[in-house]
This record gives C-alpha cells, structure tokens and sequence, in this order.
C-alpha cells in the first residue's frame, strides 16, 4: 500500500483510462449510481472531448479523477478510489477544476452529491455552501471561487 507520501500527478484523462475510471466509479462504498443508464458513453465522451477531465495517479495507477463542465460550472464528477482515500489526490482534483474554471471566468460552481456521506463533508471542509436537496434527495452545493481561494491560500 503506498505511503501518504507518494507524488501525486495530476493529468488530463485519455480513452486508455476509462476502463480505470469507471472502476473507481463503480467500486465507491458511497454515492453509488444505483441506475448505471444514467451515465452514457455519450456523456463520458462529451466530458473528455469538450470539458475538464482529469486523472490523479500515484506510482501504482490512477487513483481519482474529476469532470466539470466548462459552459456551466458544474461539477460533474470527483472520485477517488476507497483505498487511495486520505491521500490528498481529491482536494488535488478539485484544486485544479476550480482553477480552470476560475482561469475560464466562472465566479462559482456547483455540484449534487449524497448526503451524511463523507463526499459532503469534503465539500464542505473546502468552503462549499450546503444549498439544500434537489429533487432526487442528493445535496446541493456551491461554491463561491474567491472565498475558495481565500480559504486556500
């Protein structure tokens, strides 16, 4: 098991990596897609042709990876494998959309995820504002880019 010291490289996501991205989708313990047709190819590939794609690796393999919509601020995606956990290789991912979402002029962005789980606590710990529940359940949360990068610097 690697060390919480290993170098973390952040790069953007290639067709090679899919298969390895959907694994870590699909492995999360939490926000789990119960509706796997929620997910196209068609949107997968649209997010690595026209919007942020990236992918966090360490030594071993890729660890995580980010999506986040160019057009709108959203962030569509940030996982990190269960057992890569801990390691600095989300805020990583999120540190770098948010900059080239801020180089692109957005002023905030946002996102869904589950709630009580610990993708929403990660959020809010980086300065995201819990909006309240969108229509399936799933939180709501924005975040503002200068007090992120306030709360950063």
């Amino acid at each position: 098991m690697p060390s919480c010291s290993a170098a973390i490289d952040l790069r953007p996501a290639t067709r090679d990596d899919l298969r390895r991205v959907a694994e870590i989708r699909r492995d999360v313990r939490e926000n789990r897609l119960a509706d796997h047709s929620k997910v196209t190819q068609a949107e997968v590939l649209w997010y690595l042709d026209h919007a942020i794609f990236l992918v966090s690796e360490d030594e071993h393999a890729i660890q995580g990876f980010v999506c986040a919509n160019p057009q709108t601020g959203f962030v569509w995606a940030l996982f990190v494998d269960d057992r890569a956990q801990g390691r600095g290789h989300g805020t990583s991912l999120l540190d770098a959309a948010l900059g080239r979402l801020r180089a692109l002029g957005h002023r905030q962005v946002h996102l869904t995820t589950g709630a009580d789980t610990r993708a929403h606590g990660f959020y809010l710990r980086h300065g995201f504002v819990d909006m309240g529940a969108a229509f399936g359940g799933e939180r709501v949360l924005v975040g503002h880019l200068d007090e992120l990068a306030s709360l950063r610097a």
